[in-house]
């Protein structure tokens, strides 16, 4: 284990003893905030601390088995040993090497998820509204709520493009390597000659921003221009200015929210929409940033770029980054992502662990 990781842990070891002995007073609770931030400390740092107790206990059964095998009776079981525990060792590195990784402030985050319809006309949002029920689907079989912001029907059903969020334990985490182009290749229902066709749609995932301290809004670069809301709504829609877009002036990104008959609500629906995009185009710019040097980067949320093929003659869906075919695109599409979602994380995972077995010690 490199020297730098053993000094981490050492540190974190005290650390830990610091908790327990500020935990162990008799006012601890005295200020519950700060006694709650020790007690979530320490569910964090328990695990790892017990784990690295298991490591070096290990080494010294290692150090206690080798000083064995000089002595002829006992050799053949001391080397047994020392290969049976260097193997353990191995593992217990690993582990506490993933355990070390850094984690992203926003895993926790609710999201806001915009699906829209590519190229391919009708069929595109059609694929778009299918895209859209698989990832309700999965929030359904997770306990998340799904609540849509804004919708614009296709013409043949689907969506043209659809903005929800997604509240949940956890739902950032686990969505956002969704981010990017989809591709789906099948016979549409108006196909009169059997053909193939092949259509796309875009998928973003963003966190969503604390209200104060992620993004700031200066007043100054936001243009507010109200509007008459279209569509289905009743006579209330339809004579008031109710509808509200928001121009972000340094970065041209705009929102629209109209499905509130309130201008203030639609107007605070849209600074959280455009705050959440401004925080995932900056999150974009590190990544591709950090993925420079990197042969990959899962998860840059490059849109223009195809991440995933729904395959429906052959039965398949592909995941492009990691190569990975499944043969269940039915379920898939029913909301049964746990395997994929997992595949994406754990190869994340590795690119983090060999990261930090070329950084300099």
């Amino acid at each position: 284990m490199k020297q730098s990781l053993v000094e981490r842990l050492d540190k974190l070891e005290r650390r830990l003893e610091e908790i327990n002995r500020a935990l162990a007073r008799e006012d601890a609770v005295a200020d519950l905030d700060h006694y709650r931030k020790l007690t979530r400390e320490h569910a964090e740092l328990a695990p790892l601390v017990q784990l690295y107790q298991s490591y070096r206990k290990k080494r010294q059964d290692i150090e206690s088995a080798r000083a064995m095998i000089d002595d002829p009776e006992l050799a053949e079981l001391a080397e047994e040993e020392v290969r049976h525990g260097r193997a353990q060792l191995e593992r217990i590195e690993m582990e506490l090497q993933r355990l070390l990784l850094p984690k992203d402030p926003n895993d926790e985050r609710n999201v806001f998820l915009e699906i829209r319809a590519g190229t391919g006309g009708d069929e595109s949002a059609l694929f778009a509204g299918d895209l859209f029920r698989m990832y309700s689907r999965y929030a359904e079989r997770k306990g998340w709520k799904v609540e849509v912001i804004g919708a614009s029907p296709g013409e043949m059903g689907g969506y043209k493009e659809i903005i929800a969020k997604v509240i949940g334990k956890g739902v950032y985490s686990r969505l956002k390597f969704e981010s990017g182009g989809h591709r789906v290749q099948r016979v549409p229902a108006t196909e009169t000659q059997g053909r193939i066709h092949t259509s796309a749609a875009t998928v973003a995932v963003m966190p969503e921003a604390d209200e104060v301290t992620d993004v700031v809004l200066n007043p100054a670069e936001l243009r507010i221009d109200t509007f008459r809301a279209s569509g289905a709504g009743g006579q209330h829609v339809n004579k008031t200015d109710s509808a509200v877009r928001v121009t972000h002036l340094p970065t041209g990104i705009v929102v629209e929210c109209q499905d509130e008959r309130s201008q203030h609500k639609n107007k605070a629906q849209a600074l959280a929409i455009l705050a959440a995009r401004i925080k995932d185009k900056q999150i974009r710019e590190q990544q591709s940033q950090q993925a420079a040097t990197r042969k990959l980067l899962i998860g840059s949320g490059d849109r223009s770029e195809r991440i995933r093929t729904y395959n429906f003659p052959q039965g398949r869906v592909t995941d492009h980054r990691i190569n990975l075919t499944l043969y269940k695109i039915h379920q898939i599409m029913d909301g049964e992502l746990d395997e994929l979602l997992d595949a994406l994380a754990t190869e994340h995972q590795s690119e983090q662990l060999e990261a930090m077995a070329e950084a300099p010690a």
